[in-house]
């Protein structure tokens, strides 16, 4: 495993676990195999709705959980009608755990998100939260939180991918000391985008070189590039292969030649343009 340290002084795993969309009574089965495979990071939210489940799967593990680095969110509806601390209060409860290893506000709401970097600092403070950072944020609204609070964010977790390389939000969180963090880093699909991330022929191309995957060339790019990756599945064999980049370093050219295959593609919502 490799890892960064965040500027809060914290060390995060490069490759973590993520649950996005993970039912309830899926999502413990799939820790489990996760944490036994080597992950030692995993990244969940309120709106997931299945905190409980990644807690108890934590608990059952046999890993201590001052070994497993802890992350949920702060949900746009809670942000919206100011309830900070109770919805902070209520992660904690289902996840069954004193504190988060990092807590990060979900989406930049339009006029809230500013008030609720504030409260998120007042967690931070209170040691139930050992960092704290944001999610989906755009230069100019990590530039807005640092602008009111006194605590830069640790860390930005966004969508990134190969098509999707957001360089102008990398450079911007490395300026600042912000870990960046991609969500989504194997890409997806859509309706209007049949160009699967997975079946491009460049990348398939560099992954035979290294007998790996599209998928595990993926994230090594992320970690090459110095970005924190959560990839997501709840096949073991895929869950287990994801963990399996550390063998292996992409040379320079490769990097730029992935670089590359940007074209702008989203699978997720815009940070600047969301409805929910």
């Amino acid at each position: 495993m490799k890892y960064v340290t965040l500027n809060t002084g914290t060390k995060m795993p490069m490759l973590g676990y993520g649950v996005f969309k993970i039912d309830d009574n899926q999502a413990g089965d799939a820790v489990k195999t996760a944490i036994a495979a080597g992950y030692r990071s995993i990244d969940t939210a309120a709106i997931y709705g299945n905190e409980k489940a990644v807690g108890q799967a934590i608990k059952e593990s046999d890993v201590p959980r001052e070994e497993i680095f802890l992350t949920t969110k702060l949900w746009n509806e809670n942000m919206r009608i100011g309830n900070y601390e109770d919805a902070f209060e209520e992660s904690l409860n289902n996840l069954d755990v004193d504190y988060v290893d990092l807590y990060l506000i979900h989406w930049p709401v339009k006029d809230k998100y500013v008030d609720s970097w504030l409260a998120m600092e007042k967690i931070f403070k209170s040691g139930r939260a050992k960092a704290i950072g944001v999610s989906n944020f755009m230069p100019h609204h990590i530039d807005d939180v640092i602008k009111a609070g006194t605590i830069v964010p640790a860390l930005n977790q966004y969508e990134m991918h190969p098509y999707l390389a957001r360089k102008e939000v990398l450079t911007h969180c490395k300026k600042l000391g912000i870990t960046p963090q991609s969500w989504g880093p194997l890409g997806g699909s859509n309706p209007e985008n049949k160009d699967l991330l997975l079946d491009n022929p460049v990348l398939k191309k560099i992954a035979d070189k290294y007998a790996k995957s599209t998928a595990q060339v993926i994230l090594r790019w992320n970690i090459d590039i110095g970005v924190v990756c959560i990839p997501k599945s709840v096949t073991p064999s895929r869950i287990k292969a994801n963990f399996d980049v550390f063998d292996f370093e992409l040379t320079p050219d490769e990097v730029a030649t992935i670089d590359g295959l940007n074209k702008d593609t989203r699978f997720g919502a815009n940070p600047d343009n969301f409805d929910f």
